[in-house]
């Protein structure tokens, strides 16, 4: 499943992830991220103090993905609404939720200060760069000045996040794809 140039740590970090995702942290076992990561026992206490040391590793990782993958697009050409449409508009696995977002449903996750802290710093982080973005758009006279970037910002955060769980609920990605597009009618300086 993983590159035969792979270290075993980044195996087991990128098997936690992908677990995490898609199990939370009650649903993933050491011995499930072991077979995953094609790793031998020991492995995972060599490389980690336990599966709290290795989720972090793993929560870590995946939030430094998602804002290169966010800061590729909002950091791109384009106008201010231009690159909050190719935020909203990028390709996800909608119906398998945002790894992140997630996260925030997790009791396990949630209750530690530690692994909740990458999950809080990326949706701060995404929030932030979406506000500047929203006033870099006022000052350019793109976006009313009457809007407020922060919350622009979370209404953006609000509609992606929603979005996964009413695809996820209806099975179907249409509905994210309904919430994006009603918040860019909104958001567009062309229908004003």
């Amino acid at each position: 499943m993983y590159s035969d140039r792979m270290s075993t740590s980044d195996r087991l970090i990128e098997s936690t992830r992908e677990l995490l995702w898609e199990r939370g942290y009650a649903g993933t076992s050491p011995k499930a991220i072991l077979e995953r990561a094609g790793a031998g026992q020991g492995s995972m206490y060599h490389h980690f103090k336990g599966k709290p040391d290795l989720a972090l590793a793993a929560i870590r990782r995946s939030a430094e993905e998602l804002r290169a993958n966010a800061e590729g697009v909002l950091g791109g050409p384009g106008t201010p609404y231009q690159r909050i449409e190719a935020y909203l508009r990028r390709e996800r696995d909608v119906l398998r939720g945002c790894p992140i977002g997630r996260l925030t449903m997790d009791p396990d996750v949630v209750a530690s200060d530690e692994m909740r802290a990458p999950v809080d710093e990326t949706i701060a982080w995404i929030r932030e760069r979406i506000a500047g973005i929203v006033e870099e758009g006022k000052e350019q006279g793109e976006f009313a000045a009457s809007l407020d970037g922060e919350e622009i910002a979370a209404t953006v955060l609000a509609t992606v996040q929603g979005g996964y769980v009413l695809a996820r609920a209806s099975g179907s990605p249409a509905a994210f794809d309904t919430g994006v597009r009603g918040l860019l009618s909104l958001l567009n300086p062309q229908a004003s």
